[in-house]
């Protein structure tokens, strides 16, 4: 990405922000659970055009966790938008992937006078608190909390969960075994159980009445990130554009060159000719 991160304080928590800091058209773009800045590099189009700052959630990529509980989608945009305080961004296009996408949504429904568009990738939340598709996460929570590591991820691996996963879902799978192996287990098993349980703290009323440009991008193959979900959002936000992408656990070269090449269309059609 070639942007070397600066240090917000949040409380006690030590928060890594990237930004671009160029570009006529800013977006403030998050990653999804355990995700990080590469992962939003390796899904936004960035480039001269855009100036995209993104935080590292609390116990995500090089970000500390601080004391502050419970964790919450709510939480996390309240630090994003410190962040874009921060950087100066009084008014910014709002993305992300994930709990990303819900991050997005609520700092859109919550601060209208600064969201001018938004942008929602593989969103896992409609409009219920912690949806079934999530539940996945929260196992695998419930047993790093409890168990050793080892032995936490040979359960989770027999269990019936990861068997359907193995079959209908393979890249959602890889992800949750990965978190078995983190060097911060124990407390992001706290983040994924908070956030699994969580919800987008958006309306279906309030979307219907967001007035912003907005995409949203689903795709198949995907239990976590469910495409019916991806249609509820779009149905829900007036005039929406959708799009559908090649599956990750398809082609990942394909499906995040679809993705940017989806974002970078939308932005250039809508904020083309914006200040």
């Amino acid at each position: 990405m070639g942007v070397a991160p600066a240090i917000l304080l949040r409380d006690d928590a030590a928060l890594r922000v990237f930004d671009t800091a160029h570009g006529r058209l800013p977006v403030v773009f998050q990653h999804g659970l355990g995700g990080d800045a590469a992962q939003v590099a390796q899904n936004f189009p960035d480039g001269p055009s855009y100036r995209r700052l993104t935080v590292e959630c609390r116990a995500q990529g090089g970000s500390g966790a601080g004391s502050s509980r419970p964790f919450s989608i709510a939480m996390f945009a309240d630090d994003v938008l410190a962040a874009a305080d921060a950087a100066g961004l009084d008014r910014f296009v709002a993305g992300g992937i994930s709990m990303g996408a819900a991050i997005a949504l609520q700092l859109a429904a919550r601060h209208p006078d600064r969201v001018t568009g938004l942008v929602l990738v593989r969103p896992a939340w409609a409009f219920a608190a912690a949806p079934q598709n999530m539940r996945p996460y929260a196992e695998a929570a419930e047993l790093i909390r409890s168990r050793p590591l080892d032995e936490a991820r040979d359960i989770f691996a027999a269990s019936a969960t990861a068997a359907r996963l193995r079959t209908e879902a393979p890249d959602n799978l890889a992800s949750l075994l990965g978190f078995f192996a983190r060097e911060n287990a124990a407390v992001f098993a706290e983040v994924m159980q908070a956030i699994a349980n969580d919800g987008l703290g958006v309306t279906r009323a309030a979307a219907a009445g967001l007035a912003l440009p907005t995409l949203v991008i689903g795709s198949g193959v995907d239990l976590v990130h469910p495409l019916a979900t991806a249609h509820s959002l779009a149905d829900a936000i007036p005039n929406a554009a959708s799009a559908e992408v090649t599956p990750k656990a398809t082609d990942k070269d394909r499906h995040f060159a679809e993705i940017r090449a989806a974002i970078g269309g939308f932005l250039e059609d809508r904020f083309n000719n914006q200040d």
